[in-house]
């Protein structure tokens, strides 16, 4: 079993051979599985070609068992700050044998809100009391009661979410943020889905979890929201009318880290894009 801190300093060896755009330094093994937004490339393509400098932002998770460790950060390439999270599965020898990254382009993608929470997380960084840490089958069941609950969302709450949860997704807090335009990120994270607001996302698909940090309470996971765009109109539980944003065939893809304590979801981070519908994953089965 490779330890954390190891595990940590191939990462940042990974990390400091993207900076510099030297993919002969990066720690892989000679045949390596690599991927940048669900599509299958040559290792040093993609954002190794594009890449011109890596934010200090650093939120890493670790699974010394299964030989795991991802970060979310953000890389800059030429006049974009994009949100990205990479991904690491490290064999016996030192080797990452598997890379997962996901770049959230945001100006490609049209997202009008400019990064702002690009900054060390207490509640994700802190570990959890060894008397209070969680079996990682049940830490999974609850980072997947999340992907129930927003699921054709219906007010049903399918998790356990604490009272003081955020969600940050793409470099932006969605929760509690009374500086954001949309109404619904002004609410907590229980409250949105209570009320139904994601009633048009209509499967959470080929959902994964290969990574699960013990130590931290972190469970990181990947999947694809599909929208069929077929619904209009709709009811939130309150009664309030809402209208659906997606109204043609849609899916995200994510990479989606929850962060969980006594049970309770406190903080989520993520990183998506829009990939075309219904895509399948080239890790469906590895």
């Amino acid at each position: 079993m490779t330890s954390r801190e190891k595990l940590y300093g191939i990462m940042d060896a990974y990390l400091s051979a993207l900076a510099a755009r030297t993919i002969g330094a990066a720690p892989l093994a000679a045949e390596v599985f690599n991927t940048e937004n669900n599509v299958v490339l040559d290792a040093g393509d993609g954002c190794w070609n594009t890449v011109t400098s890596l934010h200090n932002y650093r939120l890493y998770m670790a699974d010394p068992e299964a030989g795991e460790v991802a970060v979310f950060t953000a890389i800059e390439e030429t006049d974009a700050l994009n949100p990205c999270c990479i991904r690491l599965q490290v064999g016996a020898d030192g080797l990452a044998r598997g890379v997962e990254t996901v770049v959230a382009r945001n100006k490609d993608e049209g997202f009008p809100f400019g990064p702002q929470f690009y900054v060390d997380k207490p509640a994700m960084l802190a570990p959890v009391p060894e008397e209070k840490r969680m079996s990682r089958e049940d830490l999974v069941r609850v980072a997947n009661g999340y992907f129930e609950t927003i699921e054709r969302n219906d007010g049903t709450i399918n998790t356990v979410f604490s009272p003081t949860c955020n969600r940050v997704e793409n470099g932006v807090q969605t929760t509690n943020n009374k500086d954001f335009p949309l109404p619904v990120a002004r609410l907590g994270c229980e409250e949105q889905f209570a009320l139904g607001w994601y009633r048009y996302d209509d499967e959470l698909r080929a959902r994964r979890f290969p990574l699960v940090d013990v130590e931290q309470g972190i469970v990181l996971a990947y999947g694809f929201i599909d929208h069929s765009g077929a619904l209009g109109e709709y009811e939130l539980t309150d009664g309030t009318l809402a209208k659906s944003p997606v109204r043609r065939p849609h899916s995200y893809y994510l990479a989606e880290a929850f962060k969980i304590v006594d049970g309770a979801i406190t903080q989520v981070e993520a990183d998506f894009l829009t990939v075309p519908y219904r895509m399948p994953s080239p890790w469906d089965g590895i």
